[in-house]
């Protein structure tokens, strides 16, 4: 019997498999704008890591439709929650990385006397650190980070939405999956423009790690949405 089910279950993810990933395309396509961007038009690794930072909220605001999706009424508490913790870490992360890469920074990020109240001083940063990061942004980079929108915005049209990805997941799961994403990619990258700083942000290394993202990027795509299609087919066989 258990056989039987196994094979029922690898005959239902491959009738699931679109012949074309349309997502995984995207997501492809949206990586390569970091390639074209050390090749052809001089980014360094201030410009590579803050494109990356700038998917998080990427991620956040699409988590934010997925909460609200799972529960129109319950999501509007968890995403309040959400946004709160994950825009304040989004925030320091963000200040972090823009700091470390330019410390004239710090003044136009950091809150004055007249902050935010209690906890929306998190936010208050995260505004900051949005507008300093379109200050230093240039068009090319404002362009990639609408590739990212679009790569995300079509997994979750075809995957989450189409392929009902949403079936599995609750919010627990929801709040957490943008949080394991973000510290194994920037472990990666952070990890990779630490070398780069050390060799003197030669061309070949930032192309190694926008390579090496790409990679991380698209093993987390792939291992996810599985995940979601044998929850499916586990569905299915019962």
């Amino acid at each position: 019997m258990a056989g039987g089910s196994e094979s029922n279950q690898n005959i239902h993810l491959q009738k699931t498999a679109s012949p074309i990933n349309t997502p995984l395309i995207g997501l492809v396509l949206a990586n390569l704008l970091p390639f074209a961007g050390v090749i052809y038009f001089g980014w360094g690794l201030f410009a590579v890591v803050l494109f990356y930072w700038a998917e998080n909220l990427v991620l956040g605001f699409y988590t934010l439709v997925k909460l609200l999706h799972h529960s129109p009424i319950g999501g509007l508490f968890s995403g309040a929650f959400f946004l709160l913790h994950y825009g304040g870490f989004t925030g320091i992360h963000g200040f972090f990385i823009l700091t470390f890469m330019n410390e004239d920074l710090a003044q136009q990020i950091m809150p004055d006397s007249d902050s935010w109240p209690g906890p929306l001083v998190f936010m208050e940063i995260l505004y900051r650190v949005v507008a300093t990061a379109l200050s230093q942004a240039s068009p090319m980079m404002l362009l990639g980070v609408a590739g990212l929108f679009v790569s995300h915005g079509l997994s979750l049209l075809i995957n989450y939405f189409g392929k009902g990805e949403y079936q599995s997941q609750d919010t627990r799961k929801l709040m957490g999956a943008p949080y394991q994403r973000i510290m194994i990619l920037h472990f990666a990258v952070i990890a990779g423009g630490m070398l780069v700083m050390m060799m003197g942000s030669p061309v070949g290394l930032l192309v190694a790690l926008t390579a090496l993202k790409l990679g991380a990027d698209i093993a987390l795509h792939l291992r996810s949405h599985r995940k979601a299609q044998r929850y499916r087919a586990g569905s299915a066989a019962r």
